[in-house]
């Protein structure tokens, strides 16, 4: 497989995250063109598309990459300084429609490369003012008070709300004030919890529960003097920070008892990225989400962890949470890859990758969450010879592979397990692609099979391996389990089978020893390490010590690429044991 060079997957993301480039227009009049043509969109969406004004302002306003694209098409004559843009802008109108459920799904807070697929898929027309139904239910939402950026929060989770009767829109918006709650509390959960607006809150049903869930915590948290009753930005957050553990919550409802009043602030203050990111922490040691929901919150000082700007160094950090030396002598050198800084987010995967993660999970939960404080780990997290002789090394890789993109690979090699040392320099010096697919690749392998700390092991010695898709994992190791009849374990002792290739190395070999065995000539395969290890050269040798004539078959029935037909010749004939 191919890779782009990083500079240019680089530049193609950022331009994504860029409205189109009006090459159409000389540079001075740009800013003039995107006024013009956004106010006469609006006013064109307005009185000639039957759109209310405030709508159409709205839909234009915040919809930069469809406005872009609108006017990068727009053929401007000479002399734009002097044109009547209007006029230029009707007549291009006349003959190319304008979708305006591209503007529509953007201003809403789609992405916009999604906006013209969803409307091409689920809306055959280009016209906004077709859909009745649609424009009503953004009424009957704006008219309520939820954000007109915000709507696309419910569009990802239920579209089916944009087709649902106003009336019954505002119907169900005001059941759930009878509930108890105020009207901005309302939006901020019905933008959390999309299935709040859009089915029916029969009793004992999911929407009810969720209500009575959300009705104790609020009444924990008592926002009453802390958020005014029209903030719904406030109420979003806070209702987004209960949805992370709602979704972790199995038994729906018992950590409802824990998010009480002095928990307020961890509500209010943080957000519900960095909120899953600790919970994330406690998961990847081994804890089951909803284990790891309560026990976070039992623990709200954990909250105040900094995982991305604290360091651990390996092995000091082992010594300090209280393993022998002789242990962390031996793990040391059997997992050498480990060693060395990472940071404090990392350190569940560093445990993983040692075996040591339930080990470590046991301390935490006996009591010991002082050892993941910030105090605690910079005790231990300094060494400036080692520290510094990486660095250089990483310099050194750079100028010598003229790749500025390293750094990234680094970051992939720590959040797998792996410390700054000469093992993790070595692995990304031949790491091929961006880390999403490295990752990828990664979490394939362990899903078909192989440990954790198996799987570093093997990273570490053959590193080559997560160059590869994964379907080509697939591939070999359905053939290693279900054709060769090893276990998946038998990657440990040898790796390097996911490194050659399946079909011009692999099958023609064995290929070839089946039909030795099959003369008689071979009592029994060679395992994989033995076959796949041998050059040509070698291989040539081995079959000839089976049988001289074995090489000239391999050459004219595997080796070879056989006549132009496509058949090939078996000129070997078929020898018995005993002539052997």
């Amino acid at each position: 497989m191919r890779f782009a060079s990083p500079s240019r997957r680089l530049l193609s993301r950022l331009l994504c995250t860029l409205p189109q480039k009006l090459t159409n227009v000389h540079f001075h009049l740009r800013d003039r063109v995107l006024k013009e043509a956004r106010s006469w969109l609006t006013e064109y969406f307005h009185s000639e598309r039957a759109i209310p004004f405030s709508h159409a302002n709205s839909i234009v306003s915040h919809a930069p990459f469809a406005l872009s694209a609108f006017v990068a098409q727009v053929p401007f004559p000479s002399s734009t300084a002097r044109a009547d843009l209007k006029r230029i802008f009707r007549r291009f109108l006349t003959y190319h429609p304008v979708n305006e459920y591209d503007f529509f799904f953007e201003s809403i807070g789609l992405p916009p490369s999604s906006s013209s697929s969803t409307a091409a898929s689920a809306f055959p027309s280009y016209f906004l003012s077709d859909d009745s139904l649609l424009l009503a239910a953004v009424s009957a939402l704006v008219h309520y008070g939820f954000p007109w950026t915000k709507l696309g929060l419910l569009y990802r989770e239920e579209p089916r709300i944009f087709s649902s009767d106003s009336d019954k829109l505002i119907s169900r918006l005001r059941a759930l004030e009878a509930r108890g709650f105020h009207r901005a509390c309302i939006i901020g959960i019905c933008l959390t919890f999309p299935s709040a607006l859009s089915g029916d809150a029969d009793p004992g049903g999911e929407i009810d529960h969720l209500f009575q869930y959300l009705n104790k915590v609020f009444l924990k948290l008592d926002l009453s003097d802390s958020v005014p009753e029209n903030n719904v930005d406030i109420f979003l957050q806070v209702c987004r920070n209960i949805r992370v553990f709602y979704d972790l919550d199995s038994r729906k409802g018992t950590m409802g008892e824990l998010m009480c009043k002095n928990l307020l602030n961890i509500f209010l203050e943080l957000d519900d990225a960095l909120i899953a990111q600790k919970l994330k922490f406690f998961i990847n040691l081994g804890m089951e989400a909803s284990e790891a929901g309560h026990f976070i919150l039992k623990h709200a000082d954990l909250f105040n962890i900094d995982l991305e700007n604290s360091s651990i160094l390996m092995p000091e950090y082992l010594k300090s949470v209280g393993l022998e030396e002789d242990k962390v002598a031996l793990l040391s050198r059997k997992f050498p890859f480990a060693m060395g800084k990472n940071k404090l987010g990392n350190l569940p995967a560093t445990m993983k990758a040692m075996n040591l993660h339930k080990w470590f999970l046991g301390k935490i939960l006996n009591g010991n969450q002082h050892y993941l404080s910030s105090e605690f780990v910079l005790a231990g997290s300094h060494d400036t010879a080692l520290e510094s002789g990486f660095c250089q090394g990483l310099e050194r890789l750079k100028c010598a592979k003229r790749e500025q993109f390293l750094d990234k690979k680094v970051e992939f090699m720590q959040s797998i397990g792996f410390g700054e040392n000469k093992l993790t320099l070595r692995s990304i010096s031949v790491l091929k692609g961006p880390n999403d697919q490295l990752q990828e690749r990664f979490d394939c392998l362990l899903e078909l099979g192989v440990e954790y700390s198996v799987l570093c092991r093997m990273v570490c010695a053959k590193p080559l391996i997560l160059n590869q898709c994964k379907d080509t994992f697939h591939e070999k190791v359905n053939f290693l389990c279900n054709d060769l009849g090893y276990s998946v374990e038998y990657l440990e002792k040898f790796p390097a089978f996911l490194c050659f290739g399946l079909e011009n190395r692999t099958k023609p070999r064995y290929k070839m020893l089946d039909w030795l065995t099959e003369q008689g000539l071979l009592k029994q395969n060679r395992a994989p390490s033995t076959i796949l290890s041998f050059s040509e050269k070698e291989f040539m040798t081995f079959l000839h010590t089976v049988h001289p004539a074995a090489p000239k078959h391999w050459l004219e029935c595997y080796a070879s690429r056989g006549d132009k037909d496509g058949n090939q010749r078996t000129l070997f004939t078929p020898v018995h044991k005993n002539q052997a």
